[in-house]
């Protein structure tokens, strides 16, 4: 069952939201969806779980169908969550972020550990110097030609259609294990996740800056739910051993997703429906294993 709707938020944003499965059951899972400056794209994601529990996704606002015109802060995301859950009739819930997502689930536990009962973080947070790393691996997967492209795209000012959907699809098909079908996952997000807005990326990313997620490791750790694992594709760009690290300093079991990059579920969709449904099932307190 699919249910569709949109719920005011405090200060007169309007934020559109899906959830598929049995809405009366609960907890819900709730998952946040990268970027920052994305629309949600966790629709195959979400399908693998449903049946487990009902499960809700939405456009920050800002993006896809929740108009947004203002600034952007991280508490006032943390703040559309808590609004959301609210407005869902659900005292508490699992979160199942991704990339940026998985800050914004961290953010939100650091300051409502209450509403939490389970986190899974896929593909992130990265804390640390990963940067360096995620630099080099991408400056080696892609050719010279590719890279003089990329930035020549970037410095335009106002781009074409056509032209951020080639700036998007060299930006991202290194995110992922096979350049061939990499190439082809990007070019298809490219022009599905639109648009992008460029000032939310860059607002968040200064306020990330600003108040790095490093600075409160110590704090996450003492406040998240029985229930968390961190879930990283081997072969993202983004160093594995970033997320390894984290791992550790978190106390948390990390599961590490061999040919697979920034996005897991393409390119190895049964071991990820494996784990996706084994933790969900962990966290709503049934049985460790799948049907």
């Amino acid at each position: 069952m699919k249910t569709q709707g949109s719920a005011p938020m405090s200060d007169g944003a309007q934020v559109r939201w899906t959830a598929l499965g049995d809405t009366a059951r609960r907890p819900p899972v709730v998952m946040l969806h990268g970027g920052p400056g994305l629309p949600d794209y966790l629709d195959e994601v979400a399908s693998l779980i449903a049946d487990l529990a009902p499960v809700y996704r939405y456009d920050q606002r800002g993006t896809g169908r929740s108009g947004w015109q203002g600034p952007h802060t991280l508490a006032r995301h943390v703040d559309d969550l808590a609004e959301l859950l609210d407005a869902w009739g659900a005292p508490e819930a699992v979160l199942i972020g991704h990339s940026y997502g998985t800050d914004l689930a961290s953010r939100f536990c650091l300051k409502h550990s209450d509403r939490v009962t389970g986190m899974l973080l896929m593909c992130g947070p990265f804390v640390g110097d990963w940067r360096t790393g995620e630099r080099a691996e991408r400056r080696r997967r892609m050719s010279e030609a590719q890279r003089e492209r990329l930035r020549a795209l970037e410095e335009v000012p106002r781009r074409t259609e056509e032209q951020e959907v080639e700036l998007l699809t060299l930006a991202w098909f290194a995110d992922h294990a096979d350049p061939e079908r990499g190439w082809h996952w990007a070019a298809r997000g490219a022009r599905r996740r639109r648009p992008v807005n460029w000032t939310m990326n860059r607002e968040l990313g200064e306020a990330g800056r600003a108040d790095p997620l490093d600075d409160h490791l110590a704090e996450l750790r003492a406040c998240l739910p029985a229930r968390t694992e961190l879930l990283g594709g081997c072969q993202d760009p983004r160093p594995i051993s970033s997320l390894a690290s984290l791992a550790q300093r978190l106390a948390v079991p990390l599961t590490r997703v061999e040919g697979a990059g920034h996005e897991p579920w393409l390119e190895r969709p049964d071991a990820v429906r494996a784990h996706l449904r084994r933790f969900v099932r962990g966290a709503l307190g049934g049985a460790d294993f799948d049907r």
